[in-house]
This record gives structure tokens, sequence and C-alpha cells, in this order.
């Protein structure tokens, strides 16, 4: 029910920019935001945003990642600038509802590849 893209080959340095778009059923969506896992670890936060519009970030993308949403089309992007190799990753987006039910939602894996 979240629908992820803009994953691909980008160059160190480059630019992605990543979208998840929930679909029209999911109400409510208090926060949004992306995860990343690596083989063999944990996901972890990359970045979140509140309905409210704020955001945060892990240190390892603060200055570099910026992430917003549309919260009339129930969708999250993050915009990935001055990407490098170690951000190699396959990143995931999730929707936090807290009312009336709590529930989270995950997307699919999009696979950014940072190489040359």
């Amino acid at each position: 029910q979240l629908q992820a893209s803009g994953g691909g080959l980008v160059q160190p340095g480059g630019s992605l920019r990543l979208s998840c778009a929930a679909s029209g059923s999911i109400f409510n969506i208090n926060v949004m935001g992306w995860y990343r896992q690596s083989p063999g670890k944990q996901r972890e936060l990359v970045a979140a945003i509140t309905s409210g519009g704020s955001p945060s970030y892990a240190g390892s993308v603060k200055g570099r990642f910026s992430i917003s949403r549309d919260n009339a089309k129930n969708t999250v992007y993050l915009q990935m600038n001055s990407l490098k190799p170690e951000d190699t990753v396959v990143y995931y987006c999730k929707g936090i509802v807290t009312s009336p039910v709590p529930h989270d939602y995950w997307g699919q894996g999009t696979l950014v590849t940072v190489s040359s």
C-alpha cells in the first residue's frame, strides 16, 4: 500500500530523488519516513517528516539529504545529493498511522547504487 520508486545507479557526488506514494485507502499518516538496510544489518532511519512538515535526519545524511511530503498526494520524497558509495543500500519508506487504529505501513525496497 506504499509504493516506492526512484532508485537506480548514480556516480559518487550525484543526486537521486526517491518517491513513496501511499494508496488512497490510507488516511491520517502522522509520520512518513525513509529507512535503509544493508545486508546483515538492522534497518536504520534515514529521515522522517511529520504531517506538519517537521523533518528529522540521521547524522550521516544531514546536509546531504532532504525529506519532504505532499499531504494532498499522500506522498513522501527523499532528495539525495552528494551521494557516496556508502549510501549504496536498499531504501524503504514507512508510514505511521496513529489513529483511529495505530498501524505501520511499509513500502517495498528500492535499491540505490552509488558507483563510478
